[in-house]
């Protein structure tokens, strides 16, 4: 049941994992690409786009599903590597298994939106999942490899995410793309006005996709220090 006594219609997801996010939070933060990893990082995440861009140009809602199937990855090879190094050496984590399980299954969420927007031909399914293939073992072994690097290019990852997003929003604006009904799953997931439309829908992915940008710098800025992620406490709650 939801808070106002009716049945709850989702088995995805349950009412108390519904919020409302912080549409406050600073858009334009960057990290500026230093030492050597850094620039290496992002400039794989530039080469990264160009494919993206010639595929889908700007078919923002054909993107915005492919971008989540990738975006959903990271946090799910990062929780379960870390997870599985929990149950090796008998040491806590700190929170962090449990915030990058959240992101992989916010990300998550922003794919089964725009599942309802998008409606994907068959051949951009296929893609998909060819993308999905290569970019989850790539990832995998990166982060085995060098944790620091692996969140230093979803922190890149997501800083491109917030402009695909904007640029999403300008169409909007524009009359370029139509501003449907928002999709009934994010009014109920993100808590939005039942009269809700695409833009609003936009605007809220679009701040997620912040608070990963800046937790996953912040990752890596944790590795930088020589440090592991169990000695900070994770930022926990921010999807």
């Amino acid at each position: 049941m939801s808070k106002d006594g009716v049945e709850w219609r989702w088995s995805c997801f349950r009412p108390w994992e519904a919020y409302k996010p912080d549409t406050s939070i600073d858009l334009t933060r960057h990290h500026e690409p230093k030492v050597l990893l850094d620039k290496i990082a992002y400039w794989t995440v530039k080469l990264l786009r160009v494919p993206t861009d010639i595929f889908f140009q700007r078919r923002y809602g054909c993107r915005a599903m492919m971008l989540e199937t990738v975006a959903a990855v990271p946090g799910m090879v990062g929780g379960m590597l870390l997870h599985l190094r929990s149950l090796r050496r008998f040491e806590p984590s700190g929170g962090w298994i449990r915030a990058l399980l959240e992101e992989a299954e916010n990300e998550r969420m922003h794919l089964m939106t725009f599942m309802e927007v998008a409606k994907p031909k068959w051949y951009e399914r296929a893609l998909v999942l060819a993308v999905q293939g290569v970019f989850f073992n790539a990832y995998f072994l990166g982060y085995l490899i060098s944790p620091k690097f692996a969140h230093r290019v979803v922190g890149y990852l997501e800083e491109e995410a917030i402009h695909s997003y904007t640029e999403y929003l300008k169409d909007l604006e524009a009359g370029k793309i139509e501003n449907v009904p928002a999709p009934a799953i994010a009014i109920d997931y993100w808590q939005l006005p039942a009269d809700a439309t695409l833009k609003d829908v936009v605007i809220v992915v679009r701040s997620d996709e912040a608070h990963h940008r800046d937790v996953n710098h912040f990752a890596s800025d944790i590795h930088f220090q020589g440090m592991q992620l169990k000695e900070t406490p994770a930022p926990l709650g921010y999807h």
